[in-house]
């Protein structure tokens, strides 16, 4: 069975206002070594997956039917 993609909420972008939106939902791709040091792998406005910093971000804990409806958007 495949893992539940994890979603975040962005609460801080500053140094990254081109790339991330205070307050946005935002898909984690897996990346345990990035996770290891603290930085999160997002898919952010450009559509690809770069590194942040984890601590700018929140889990975003949605209803089954928010999840899905999100997920089908990203």
């Amino acid at each position: 069975m495949a893992k539940a993609a994890r979603l975040v909420i962005c609460l801080d972008n500053s140094g990254y206002e081109v790339s991330l939106e205070r307050r946005k939902i935002y898909v984690v791709v897996p990346d345990a070594k990035a996770e290891k040091h603290g930085q999160l792998r997002v898919v952010d406005e450009s559509g690809e997956s770069y590194l942040y910093p984890e601590d700018i971000f929140i889990d975003a804990q949605l209803p089954q039917p928010v999840r899905r409806a999100v997920l089908q958007v990203a």
